[in-house]
């Protein structure tokens, strides 16, 4: 499509109602999922480093008990 001017463009043959919506709900939903991804993901990342560190804990109060 071929717009005159830039408020043509923006105005999307009176339809920028919906255009420009379309738009910015799309990039806030994709925000969005990016956000809980890496969100989730380092939870995750910390739940493993705690499940090792406690490993790590119990292996060595395994150690300590068997020099007893």
């Amino acid at each position: 499509m071929h717009f005159d001017s830039l408020s043509d463009f923006f105005n999307m043959g009176g339809y920028a109602v919906y255009v420009w919506s379309s738009f910015g709900i799309t990039f806030l939903s994709m925000a969005v999922v990016y956000w809980k991804s890496v969100s989730d993901s380092k939870a995750l990342l910390k739940e493993i480093q705690q499940k090792m560190d406690r490993e790590e804990r119990r292996q060595a109060a395994k150690n300590m008990e068997n020099t007893l």
